[in-house]
């Protein structure tokens, strides 16, 4: 059912040997500091070792950050340049492509979390607006979000994801996808609800895409076309998110033309994941849609990758009626490290997921116990 999947494509010089792409997935386990270990070493090997078409690395912070995700990784420094490049060799051993995902938090870090502090930078945020909801489990009595320092010069931060994108390729990444979902910096700068700047950067739809336009080609000048990407998540609420519905798909046809314009690797959508909807005031923040009918006309020059909650026969589906390109997987890659094997002979996806062991549990727990829910699920026995 699930043939179309394996499927080879190609993306200009890039060859993914299937369409089961690995999403990427906050797994807080680069303990004890934000630079990669040995434990993320196993966990990225195995995947590629499974049969990854693509694999897109956990969010990785473009400075130092105090992140409600405590202990992810990092791409600043030249330690963790040195920590990603092992890694990245170790998946091209194994016939894998992987793609660095930059990140920057925006609103959602918290001034109190270590690395913030140590960072000596205030939080900051297209505009002084607070999000709600939230909690840093790590930090004492679990505060929500604060209010932001405006930033004043976005050109600044635009500079950091230009040198996150040198840093990346120094560390053999095969591309970069800019993290523009959930609610984090480039997302807020789309959003009417959390930018609400005077200058070129705010207002308009135009305006409010500037920011991750330009970021995208920034990104481009330094890696070349097909070797860029952006995630998007237009009916996500994730992080108090969501605009009224009809700027939502104003907005979002707009920047992914735009940046379909630019020769992407692959543009990924987030479809709407009730998972991702928080209730606030007693409302859910989301704009329900359908995101693949409303933005799939505007993909015309990259490909096309959805992410969402799905199973391998839809995803098929989906790629067998040209709909999208290839499929994201998440979960389904958190309990089966063979997944892309499975999915080609057939093997039933039986794994009973862990979910207290999703995140880690902060550098005061032992490499084993890191290693629970992460790299001890086990690969099919026969493949």
């Amino acid at each position: 059912m699930a043939s179309k999947l394996i499927e080879p494509l190609s993306i200009g010089a890039l060859t993914l040997r299937n369409r089961v792409i690995m999403s990427a997935l906050t797994r807080s386990r680069s303990v004890p500091t934000n630079v990669p270990n040995g434990i993320n070493l196993e966990y990225y090997t195995q995947r590629a070792r499974g049969g990854a078409g693509l694999i897109t690395t956990e969010g990785t912070l473009i400075v130092q950050q105090g992140s409600e995700w405590q202990n992810a990784p990092g791409i600043w420094s030249k330690e963790q340049i040195a920590a990603w490049k092992k890694i990245t060799d170790s998946v091209h051993n194994e016939g894998g492509v992987i793609f660095n995902q930059l990140w920057h938090l925006g609103r959602v870090n918290h001034p109190d979390a270590p690395e913030q502090k140590a960072s000596g930078q205030p939080v900051y945020a297209p505009s002084a607006i607070a999000a709600r909801g939230g909690k840093f489990r790590f930090l004492p009595g679990q505060p929500g979000y604060v209010t932001p320092t405006a930033i004043d010069d976005p050109r600044i931060i635009i500079a950091q994801f230009r040198q996150a994108a040198i840093n990346a390729k120094e560390a053999g990444f095969d591309g970069v996808e800019l993290h523009g979902a959930n609610g984090y910096l480039v997302h807020q700068f789309l959003d009417s609800t959390s930018n609400q700047r005077t200058d070129s950067y705010g207002g308009s739809i135009e305006n409010r895409s500037r920011f991750g336009l330009e970021i995208l080609k920034e990104l481009v000048s330094i890696w070349g076309n097909k070797r860029v990407a952006v995630r998007l998540s237009p009916a996500g609420g994730y992080n108090d998110m969501g605009m009224p519905l009809q700027e939502t798909i104003d907005t979002y046809q707009y920047f992914i033309s735009k940046a379909d314009e630019l020769d992407l690797a692959y543009i990924a959508l987030v479809r709407y994941m009730p998972a991702m909807d928080p209730t606030i005031d007693g409302k859910t923040r989301a704009t329900q849609h359908d995101v693949l009918a409303s933005y799939r006309p505007c993909v015309k020059n990259s490909a096309l990758f959805l992410n969402g909650a799905l199973t391998p026969d839809e995803a098929s589906e989906l790629v067998a009626s040209k709909k999208i390109d290839a499929a994201i997987f998440g979960q389904l890659w958190i309990g089966h490290p063979d997944l892309a094997k499975r999915i080609e002979h057939g093997v039933p996806l039986d794994a009973k997921l862990d979910y207290t062991t999703f995140y880690g549990h902060g550098p005061q727990v032992s490499e084993e116990e890191q290693k629970k829910g992460y790299t001890d699920y086990p690969f099919a026995a026969h493949l």
